[in-house]
């Protein structure tokens, strides 16, 4: 009696009981075959969804670079954002109008303040904020310019997912453009133009969810006695 051997299995079965075992292999390869389809349709749906208007993580660190005048002013500081209790902490290095620059800048929005600290001579001034508390996201006016990969899409690890948006800012009468990733809604890059700035490049890098030292949103101590100067600051107080 002639003897059959069935692709990927060890033991040959009798011709009577060939047509059995391809029966059900037949059955088992459509099975995988449906299962492969449906996660394939279900990825090609997930991928062509339309990007949404997004809010980025309530608490995140991170550099950032920022340029202006053509790259003439720059300043790189690292940021410790809380979206919860509306404060900002910046330490940054930069040069203005040909001059250099250190600063390290507390921001407190709810008590309307800003420090602005040199723990080298332990010096610190305090200024009115002049300036509501706006949370990181994507506005629900903004419009989507579109979706790209940055870097590779050839093989997985090469590329990044990001989705750029662009609006106006009535209140300055400028304009942005703002990149954020699709999947966590982490800044990338802001463009911010108006007659009077010019373009404002603001590049974001190694960011990660969450502050590690909730302590470094506390003035230090050789803030506590310090009388508030008269002088107004706004957030961009601390790039140009």
């Amino acid at each position: 009696m002639r003897k059959w051997c069935v692709l990927f299995t060890v033991s040959c079965a009798s011709e009577g009981h060939t047509e059995l075992h391809t029966l059900e292999l037949n059955t088992h390869m459509m099975k995988s075959l449906l299962a492969l389809a449906l996660l394939l349709l279900l990825t090609g749906s997930a991928s062509a969804q339309r990007p949404r208007h997004c809010r980025t993580p309530a608490l995140l660190s991170g550099s950032m670079s920022v340029s202006a005048r053509d790259g003439q002013d720059w300043a790189m500081a690292k940021y410790r954002y809380d979206a919860i209790g509306q404060r900002i902490r910046v330490w940054e290095f930069g040069n203005v109008h040909n001059r250099s620059f250190h600063l390290n800048m507390l921001f407190l929005f709810r008590e309307g303040v800003v420090y602005s600290m040199n723990y080298r001579n332990r010096t610190c001034e305090k200024n009115p904020l002049h300036a509501a508390f706006h949370p990181s996201r994507i506005p629900h006016d903004a419009s989507l310019l579109g979706q790209v990969v940055l870097g590779g899409s050839s093989a997985p690890g090469e590329g990044l997912l990001v989705n750029t948006w662009t609006g106006d800012v009535p209140q300055t009468g400028g304009k942005y453009l703002a990149t954020v990733t699709e999947f966590g809604c982490l800044p990338v890059s802001t463009l911010y133009y108006t007659e009077q700035s010019g373009w404002v490049i603001t590049s974001y890098f190694n960011a990660v969810t969450g502050v590690e030292d909730p302590e470094q949103f506390l003035p230090p101590s050789f803030c506590e006695d310090v009388p508030m100067e008269e002088e107004t600051l706004d957030f961009f107080s601390a790039f140009f």
